[in-house]
């Protein structure tokens, strides 16, 4: 059963423009941060790691307000490629109470955008749902 879906998309010009080391300090995780050092247009990297972090957030329904920190959610790469993500603090609460089992996240950037979606869901099936 799905328990919710989140959608962000940023605008790169205003990122880039914003984009210093101690906002990658305020909004990425070491390993965030190691990874988009690797890549040849890091900010776009950054950018879609910041969607995905807000799309989590619109997915669990809480905010920056609700206790949710920028650190509590981060954006990491299997051998594979794929890209999965990892709660901890107030999310990782978050996510228990909520009953999510699986998380799927989706990133793609241009030169201009970068956009993540994220769908939470539990391996519970509701009672509403169509066989």
């Amino acid at each position: 059963m799905i328990i919710g879906i989140g959608i962000d998309i940023v605008d790169l010009g205003r990122f880039q423009k914003r984009l210093s080391q101690e906002l990658i300090q305020e909004l990425f995780l070491p390993g965030e941060i190691a990874y988009c050092r690797t890549q040849h247009h890091n900010e776009e990297n950054y950018a879609a790691r910041f969607a995905a972090k807000e799309a989590v957030f619109k997915a669990l329904g809480h905010g920056l307000e609700q206790g949710l920190r920028w650190h509590d959610v981060e954006v990491c790469k299997k051998d594979t490629g794929a890209v999965y993500l990892a709660f901890s603090g107030r999310a990782a609460e978050l996510a228990a109470q909520k009953k999510v089992t699986n998380s799927h996240l989706s990133l793609s950037h241009s030169r201009q955008n970068a956009i993540a979606m994220v769908v939470l869901e539990n391996s519970e099936q509701s009672s509403e749902e169509i066989p």
